[in-house]
This record gives structure tokens, C-alpha cells and sequence, in this order.
């Protein structure tokens, strides 16, 4: 008899990360049943990477992938669909989740997705250009294909909906925010997930009190939350907003853009790729937009860059411990946040007027596991969780099948569906 699962698609401008998650009564296992990616799609050299838990499968192999790039798009998921009908062939898919990045001012809490909703979604684009037409992409195909699968969205934007409006709101005339120009922030998967651990790590009383959690990758950001709830982040209308991050620039002065276009001779076109895929890390370094290769590396760019990062972080944190009244615990997460132990060093060293003191053991042997960082005199709890947005998304779809009452089972996906 097969099993009940949940697929998760994470789908991005040049990569498909999937992840398959057994269901066990009114929960899903964490550890996934199966996991896979496929990058490098549109380059010369996309690869595929997918495993089974028990180890039976486990493959890493060039893929070739031709014509343009949405037709790669397409081969790709059709690929991926046909390795877990031959590989995987002992559950029964319930549904798909899918991050998406954007919900606007709309979609508060997962949904069970449909052509109409795809529709307005893509109306968010210019907001998330970098994710939200990729996030979309497998989700339209499985619609068209697949009509009785159900699909779930799950939103980036949604955990930050608890924010109170003065959070929310820009220095700009009323009617804007009426027409939804307001502070959506992001990671909210992210967050959800790492709060929900929290109590573990921190304790129960120091997880309700005020935190600050930082989300750092090659997308950064902070959230202050108090009862486990945000209350203000980083990232605002866009992604582009806040810390600086890989290849963005984070929160710049509006009026640079302004000179830009009118006095440096640039097009709106041009600076959007400057500030989207030229700044931040890669931009300061001229090197590249890896943390790890930066802190490997002795030219004085690449330190530059990583001390520029470290000084920007300081500073927000700083903004969400003034919104919070306070600091109870700093927390840290994602690929730098979780690996970084020199990043989280220079950070938290910059802290020590707020009672934060690292415990350098601690922080030096922790590297992708939960666990506390802070020496005993801190006043502040600092600590690393790691987080897992493929959890979380199988959580939410869980929660809409439950929600709905939802007890269809769809069949393991053949190949030849994928391409009807």
C-alpha cells in the first residue's frame, strides 16, 4: 500500500528544488521521503541532484536541457515528475505546495490555488521580478495539465500581515496605501519556521519576548517579533529593500535612483539590473556574491564587502531593537546565518551595548544545527536555527487539505501527464 505525501516546489529563475514529505495522521514527517534539484537551468551546464531517504536512489548528473528558456523550464519539471513516478514509487501525492513569494494585499494564509488566482498573482511581478514569475511557472503548467491536483500557494509576504499599520505604512501620500503601496516584507516561510522552534532553543518565556530573527542568505533580511508574531522587518514594498544582500543592494537612498536616470544617463532598465544583480556583496567585492569565497579570500575588496555587509546588518538590528523597546534574544539562520560563524562574530561583537556577549567556542562549533552561541553573562540569548521552507510549505499544504476536508488522493505523477 502506498503512502500519503505532499510535494513541495521551490522554483526559481534557474533552479527546481523539490522536496517529498510522508503524512502520518494530522502531521508530516520533517525528514523528506525524497529531495531533488535541478540548476543551472538557461546555462550551459544545469544539473540534476535528487535522493531518497533510505538511500536506495541517489543520482548527481549533467542534464541537457535545449531551446529557450521557458521550454527548459518545462523539461526540467517534466524530468523531475518522471524521476518520482520510476523512483519513487511507494506513496500517493495529496497535493503540491509551492512558495511563492508575493501575495500582495490579498492573500493572508495558504490557499488552494486556481487559474484566477494565478492570474492576479502574476499581476505582482514587478514586485518580486527576481522569484515571483518563477514561482509561478510550474504552478500554471500543473493547472493546465492537471486540473485535479490540487495546488497550494504558500506566501512569503503572509507571516508579516500581523505587523501593526504604522509598520506598514510609508512617509507617502494616504491614497497610495489604499492602492497597496505599503511595507509587505519577506521570508516569511523562513520565519514561520524558525519561530516555531524557537521555544526549544530559547525557552518558552525568552520565545515570547522580543526577537530578532535574521534571515541571511543570498536574500537577507530581519524580523522583530514579539509573542512569536512580526511586528516590523527589513524588507518592504520589494525585495530589494533592507540589508545588503548577494547581487542586491538593500535600502538605498531614493533619490540615488532619481540621479541615476536623470543625470547619469542610465534607463529604468538599467538601474533596476544594477540594484537587483550588480549590487550588494558582488558589487562592493567586484569578486563575487558567495560569502564563503569572500571569507576566504585576502583581497582587500572582498573584506571591504564583508565588512560593509557586517556594519549594514549592525544597524538594522539596531532599528528592530528600538521598534521592540528592547532585545530578548538574536537568532540566526539561512546559508550565511547558519554556516557563517566569522559573519555572526563580527556582528554580535558590535552589540555589546545591548547586553549581547558570544560565547567563541560556541559560535565556532555550530555550523547548520540549532543551538545557543551566547556566553553566560549575556543579557541578550543569541543562538542558530537552522530553517527549512520545505517543512514549512508541506505544513501549510497539510493545513488547506485539512481546512477543506480535503481527502482526494492523487495518483504518483506519470510522465506522459506532465507532457499532456
Amino acid at each position: 500500500m502506498r503512502r500519503p505525501a505532499l510535494l513541495t516546489l521551490n522554483a526559481g529563475s534557474s533552479s527546481v528544488k523539490f522536496s517529498l514529505f510522508l503524512v502520518e495522521g494530522d502531521s508530516i514527517v520533517e525528514m523528506p521521503h525524497a529531495w531533488g534539484l535541478i540548476d543551472g537551468i538557461g546555462t550551459a551546464h544545469p544539473r540534476w541532484r535528487a535522493a531518497t531517504q533510505d538511500g536506495r536512489r541517489r543520482e548527481e548528473a549533467p542534464l541537457t536541457l535545449t531551446g529557450e528558456l521557458e521550454q527548459q523550464h518545462q523539461d526540467a519539471f517534466t524530468h523531475l515528475v518522471d524521476w518520482l513516478r520510476t523512483h519513487v514509487d511507494d506513496v500517493k501525492i495529496l497535493a503540491t505546495g509551492h512558495r511563492i513569494v508575493h501575495g500582495g494585499a490579498r492573500f493572508h494564509e495558504p490557499v488552494r490555488l486556481t487559474p484566477e488566482m494565478v492570474t492576479e498573482l502574476e499581476q505582482l511581478v514587478p514586485l518580486a521580478p527576481l522569484h515571483q514569475p518563477h514561482n509561478l511557472r510550474p504552478i500554471k503548467r500543473m493547472l493546465e495539465r492537471r486540473a485535479d491536483w490540487t495546488q497550494v500557494g504558500c506566501f512569503d509576504t503572509a507571516f508579516h500581515t500581523t505587523q501593526p499599520k504604522l509598520a506598514q505604512m510609508f512617509p507617502l501620500p494616504r491614497k497610495l496605501f489604499d492602492e497597496g503601496i505599503r511595507r509587505y516584507g519577506f521570508h516569511g516561510l523562513s520565519y514561520d519556521y524558525v519561530s516555531r522552534r524557537l521555544p526549544e532553543v530559547l525557552g518558552p518565556e525568552r520565545a515570547k519576548g522580543r526577537v530578532i530573527i535574521a534571515h541571511l542568505g543570498n536574500g537577507a533580511s530581519l524580523c522583530a517579533l514579539r509573542e512569536g508574531k512580526s511586528v516590523a522587518t527589513t524588507m518592504g514594498f520589494t525585495t530589494i529593500d533592507g540589508l545588503m544582500m548577494g547581487t542586491r543592494s538593500g535600502s538605498i537612498d531614493p533619490g540615488l535612483v532619481l540621479h541615476l536616470i536623470e543625470y547619469g544617463g542610465m534607463s529604468v532598465t538599467q538601474v533596476d539590473h544594477m540594484l537587483y544583480k550588480e549590487s550588494g556583496l558582488l558589487g562592493v567585492s567586484g569578486i563575487s556574491q558567495d560569502m564563503r569565497e569572500l571569507l576566504a579570500s585576502d583581497d582587500p575588496h572582498a573584506r571591504e564587502a564583508v565588512e560593509l555587509f557586517c556594519y549594514r546588518l549592525v544597524r538594522e538590528i539596531g532599528s528592530l531593537a528600538a521598534a521592540l523597546g528592547g532585545l530578548d534574544a538574536l537568532v540566526f539562520t539561512a546559508g550565511i546565518g547558519e554556516h557563517a560563524a566569522p559573519v555572526r562574530a563580527r556582528v554580535i561583537e558590535r552589540l555589546d551595548w545591548l547586553g549581547a556577549v558570544l560565547d567563541p567556542q560556541a559560535n565556532e562549533r555550530i555550523a547548520g544545527i540549532a543551538g545557543r552561541i551566547d556566553a553566560p553573562d549575556s543579557r541578550v540569548a543569541l543562538a542558530v536555527v537552522p530553517t527549512n521552507e520545505e517543512a514549512m510549505i508541506a505544513h501549510y499544504t497539510l493545513e488547506v487539505l485539512r481546512r477543506e476536508g480535503s481527502a482526494t488522493i492523487a495518483a504518483n505523477p506519470p510522465a506522459a501527464d506532465a507532457n499532456r
